[in-house]
């Protein structure tokens, strides 16, 4: 991916996660549970399983106070006549076996939507990652690095977590609320109005809670994604951080933002938190109300004590539903707030379909000529043209140098070239063949890219040199690693070029730089671009990195952008860009005898003598 430096970050940045405010996403609540819902639809098989396990596993709770009413009528029966111990026996058995088939059902049901949990939250880690490739560059200048991460790592994992607590829960639950109202009905109305009568208050404060907790839920996952962001942010640039004292600046804000976050869980947490005891009192107060009730109802004779022993449990099973209601629809809450950032980012716009291009431009066939005509290209946030009718001409074999002041599109330049833009208007040919008519991996594949921003992975030095090049011998990198000049370097380490290498390891940014001009050099193909490449190593290191260039653009033809002017004095045509086109171009002598813009820029840079960089 190019160099994604000014020119690339031009108008403002969206701030992570921006979007609706939190009070208008809130209304999108039903939106994204029936998102969730049909994205959930491949495994609804497992899913149904679960939902019928939990189901049966709720009747088979609501029918066992029916028998617990008949076994205490039973031992009632006994204190005045003989006790019917095999009455009792065979009812005790079968409340037992209810209760254990409601256990195994449970315990099924909670194993079947784990593995749907984990089994989502994998297929949506891979569409994140499938749908980075097929995202445009534009994207990735718009939205900071810690907040793709925290929708990738936060968000999935809070959706396989809630997820779990959430459907299968809050079915059970309904189908225990219902079943009970049911049974409670069938057993004794006036009892079964008196238990709802005073439960119903818990409705009344459940939906009052889930109503005003949702925003907060959705600003909770959007605050964590910008406090990830600020964290990458300044962990990827601790070193300048550091250098200009920024400690204090940066925790500042990291403190802001964890405050926000923290607010924003404070403020979820406290509104659901309100109702498993608000829960508990209802179910206490119905205990009461039960008792009283059916206190009188047993004096008159209009109900045996049994009745009451059921209803006690059935005022359990009554309320136990509306705090497992109220549960899991927290838990939905939160599966919908995370979901709802996780799709989001599924359904960015992708880059344009290329599938309906079929011609192919083989590297060993190409000779090397690019034209540009009359580019014209603008970002999206940007009032005026970056690039402003470009025309070029690059012919095989020639070392191209593009210079200019910073944000004069040199870079974007290079970007729409590899097709990591669209241009407006305008067109780009190679060999004649527009970019337009070849698809961005086969232009990928005749360019090789050497970036100012040098990458490392955790590997050996062979590895990352060969990095994604196939059937490499080891004489050939070592041949690279001494154009380069990296050969001693390498030689001195404790295994050579089988050493293993990361950014955590002791090698100078010079060194850097060289891993990746070699990584760069090992891949034969026919264009070379070369972004600031040598922006990084010693006056000594660069005059031996420009001639294993030299070497390198042999045959090629190489595009260079670069502001030390040292190193592109022996191009064979530089382009001088300001303001998005070209103001001159020619050769070094060319250009000095002119006397105009770029004699400027170089005499800037050197003392009269020209030795002495500034």
């Amino acid at each position: 991916m190019p160099n994604e430096n000014k020119e690339i970050r031009r108008g403002p940045r969206r701030e992570p996660g921006m979007g609706p405010a939190p009070a208008e996403k809130a209304k999108d609540f039903k939106r994204a549970v029936r998102r969730l819902l049909k994205e959930l639809n491949k495994f609804k098989v497992l899913i149904i399983l679960a939902l019928v396990l939990a189901v049966l596993g709720a009747v088979l709770s609501i029918s066992a106070p029916n028998q617990l009413s008949k076994l205490t009528d039973k031992i009632s029966e006994g204190l005045v006549a003989p006790m019917d111990m095999d009455a009792i026996k065979r009812i005790s058995m079968f409340i037992a076996g209810i209760y254990l088939c409601s256990a195994l059902f449970t315990y099924i049901e909670s194993i079947a939507m784990t593995d749907v949990a984990n089994k989502f939250a994998k297929s949506l880690r891979t569409r994140i990652s499938t749908k980075i490739n097929k995202l445009p560059l534009r994207f990735f200048d718009k939205n900071t690095t810690g907040d793709i991460l925290s929708r990738v790592t936060n968000d999935v994992d809070t959706i396989a977590q809630t997820m779990n607590q959430s459907l299968s829960t809050l079915v059970s639950a309904i189908t225990l609320f219902i079943g009970t109202i049911i049974m409670m009905f069938y057993t004794n109305w006036i009892m079964a109005i008196t238990a709802m009568i005073s439960s119903l208050i818990g409705f009344v404060f459940m939906f009052g809670v889930l109503g005003k907790s949702q925003k907060y839920f959705v600003a909770r996952q959007e605050e964590l994604g910008k406090l990830n962001g600020h964290i990458e942010e300044v962990y990827s640039g601790l070193n300048v951080v550091k250098t200009y004292n920024g400690k204090k600046q940066a925790d500042e804000k990291f403190d802001e933002l964890n405050k926000r976050v923290y607010e924003a869980n404070r403020k979820s947490q406290f509104l659901s938190g309100l109702m498993h005891p608000m829960m508990n009192f209802i179910g206490n107060f119905g205990y009461v109300a039960v008792c009283i009730v059916g206190a009188i109802l047993t004096m008159n004779n209009v109900i045996s004590f049994g009745v009451i022993v059921a209803f006690i449990t059935y005022v359990r099973l009554f309320t136990s539903p509306l705090s497992q209601i109220a549960q899991a629809m927290t838990s939905l809450q939160s599966t919908a707030a995370a979901s709802e950032r996780v799709f989001e980012f599924i359904d960015e716009e992708e880059m344009p379909s290329q599938e309906n291009i079929t011609k192919v431009l083989k590297k060993e066939e190409v000779k090397g000529k690019i034209d540009f005509e009359n580019i014209v290209f603008q970002y999206d946030n940007n009032d005026k043209p970056t690039i402003k009718n470009f025309s070029a001409e690059a012919k095989p074999g020639q070392k191209i140098a593009i210079v200019g002041p910073t944000g004069a599109g040199k870079t974007t330049i290079v970007n729409l070239i590899m097709k990591f833009y669209d241009i407006n208007s305008g067109d780009i040919k190679i060999d004649g063949i527009s970019t337009k008519e070849l698809t961005r991996e086969n232009i990928h594949e005749l360019f090789t890219m050497v970036l100012q921003d040098t990458w490392l992975f955790d590997g050996t030095i062979k590895e990352n040199i060969i990095y994604n090049n196939k059937n490499i011998s080891d004489e050939k990198v070592k041949e690279v690693c001494k154009t380069v000049g990296l050969d001693h370097f390498i030689r001195t380490l404790p295994h050579g070029y089988d050493s293993k290498i990361s950014d955590n390891n002791s090698v100078s940014s010079g060194q850097r730089q060289l891993l990746t001009i070699a990584r760069g050099m090992i891949a034969d193909t026919p264009f070379l671009i070369l972004d600031e490449a040598t922006s990084n190593v010693d006056t000594r290191t660069e005059e031996l990195v420009q001639k294993a260039m030299d070497k390198l653009s042999e045959g090629k033809t190489s595009f260079i952008i670069a502001h030390r002017l040292s190193t592109i004095k022996n191009a064979d045509l530089i382009l001088v860009i300001n303001d998005g086109n070209i103001i001159e171009q020619g050769n070094h002598e060319e250009l000095i005898k002119q006397n105009g813009f770029y004699a400027e820029l170089y005499n800037s840079q050197f003392q009269k003598a020209g030795i002495v960089e500034e």
